[in-house]
């Protein structure tokens, strides 16, 4: 019912051009490969490794975007960089954790890692915890091993003392 109208030969003009489009492809997709290695390799130069986290572990958030109100702070140059170990709860991708937050701290439980980092336990004996003042007749007294240095600051002399 129907005819092919299509040539039954070859045509040399057609061939040539897919041959032509056919390279010029390749050379397309190896200069693509090219420029997509150079623009990887520009962008990693600068980055680092990112810390692994595992569930239970525990994290301190950076405060860097947090707005003085969550804060409740009058300066922003008297705020803590880092606040309180959080507990991870959830992994959900490589760039972001779920973290066990305080209902007082509003802000999203989901946080991206270049956000937080990992909190490590003091050392023993690396912050000492000042004994006790004794007190004699009503006032507060604490005992000094040595002066370490002195400085007069508005008519008044400061001790720094063990």
């Amino acid at each position: 019912m129907g005819f092919d109208i299509r040539k039954k030969g070859k045509n040399e003009n057609a061939e040539e051009f897919a041959r032509e489009m056919k390279g010029r492809h390749e050379k397309a997709r190896a200069a693509l490969v090219r420029l997509q290695e150079e623009m990887k390799r520009q962008a990693n130069r600068n980055r680092k490794e990112t810390e692994e986290y595992k569930v239970g572990d525990k994290v301190l958030i950076s405060t860097k975007d947090f707005s003085m109100e969550l804060m409740k702070r009058a300066t922003k140059k008297l705020t803590e960089k880092f606040i309180e170990p959080y507990v991870v709860k959830k992994i959900v991708s490589e760039n972001a954790v779920e973290l066990k937050l305080l209902v007082l701290l509003r802000i999203h439980p989901v946080v991206n890692v270049r956000r937080i980092v990992k909190y490590r336990e003091q050392v023993e004996r690396q912050k000492k915890i000042p004994p006790p003042p004794v007190e004699v007749a009503s006032e507060k007294e604490y005992e000094v091993e040595e002066i370490l240095d002195k400085q007069e600051r508005r008519g008044k002399m400061k001790y720094l003392v063990k």
